[in-house]
């Protein structure tokens, strides 16, 4: 089980280096220009900014994981 969770938690972490999370209007703009630096720079802040809701989706998820798991473990016991 915790191997599996592992596993999924790497892919996840490793998914967005490959990810393109630019909208076609801003691709279109940035890469009429010659200067690509700039638009790297714009694609890894667009990355940058998507990480922190899921960040606190997936820590409120786990806070009421653990309290439904806790509670189950006093309502067994």
């Amino acid at each position: 089980m915790k191997t599996k969770f592992f596993f999924i938690l790497i892919l996840l972490l490793l998914l967005p280096i490959a990810a393109e999370a630019q909208c076609a209007m801003c691709r279109a703009v940035l890469e009429s220009g010659g200067d690509q630096s700039m638009a790297k720079g714009i694609n890894d802040g667009i990355l940058y900014l998507m990480m922190f809701p899921y960040l606190l989706i997936g820590g409120i998820g786990y806070f009421i994981y653990r309290s439904r798991k806790k509670a189950n473990k006093s309502e067994g016991a």
